[in-house]
């Protein structure tokens, strides 16, 4: 059974009642190809290919993949090591939604380092209070983790809370350009070459929906 196929089955018992599926972590990168994903139409873009349990984004202007089985809109967490390989701008940007709206959390931005959520009021994540400056070493993996409730979006680098926002009062938007072609959920770089792995989501629990 196909992983697009299996995260629909799964998504659709999740969606069965509240706590259904609650906790365990499915898989959406099967570590061998790109099934259950589409490269991502941006002009400009690298080649995508998957060698040794890892896709690569190749160097282009902006390269990505996008999702395209089942995925909840809110009330989820989602995890994933990547890997800035060559080059120096952002490495790990994911593209997620958020009830109704979409946003983006871009890592390694604005010359290699700026980490924040785009777009929140209308600015950008190097202009917003989720903004902060954090050094990415050439060629070490790195581990990230989101988590989306109605209420608020939570982000760690390797364990570390680096996006802790409330946005029930919050206007969220992609970044102008091509955002919403990674929609609903989509990875990106930006002239750099970039590793991804171990990409897998779970449903919160009733408890962590706060």
């Amino acid at each position: 059974m196909s992983i697009a196929r299996l995260c629909g089955l799964v998504a659709a018992l999740a969606w069965g009642g509240p706590a259904m599926g609650a906790g365990e972590w499915i898989p959406l990168f099967d570590g061998r190809s790109l099934e259950g994903w589409r490269q991502t139409a941006f002009s400009g873009r690298g080649e995508v290919t998957v060698s040794g349990g890892m896709i690569r984004l190749g160097n282009g202007r902006t390269t990505g993949l996008t999702w395209t089985g089942e995925f909840p809109r809110t009330g989820y967490e989602i995890r994933f090591e990547a890997a800035r390989l060559e080059g120096k701008d952002y490495f790990a940007g994911i593209t997620f939604p958020v009830g109704g709206s979409y946003c983006s959390w871009t890592n390694g931005g604005w010359d290699g380092t700026v980490v924040g959520l785009s777009n929140l009021d209308g600015n950008d994540a190097s202009e917003n209070d989720t903004s902060l400056v954090r050094d990415f070493v050439q060629g070490r993996w790195y581990a990230f983790r989101l988590a989306v409730t109605s209420r608020r979006i939570r982000g760690w680098i390797d364990n570390d809370l680096v996006i802790d926002v409330d946005i029930a009062a919050r206007q969220l938007s992609l970044p102008f350009g091509e955002g919403d072609l990674s929609t609903p959920l989509g990875f990106a770089s930006y002239r750099t070459v970039a590793g991804l792995r171990k990409i897998e989501y779970r449903r919160l629990a009733a408890d962590e929906l706060k």
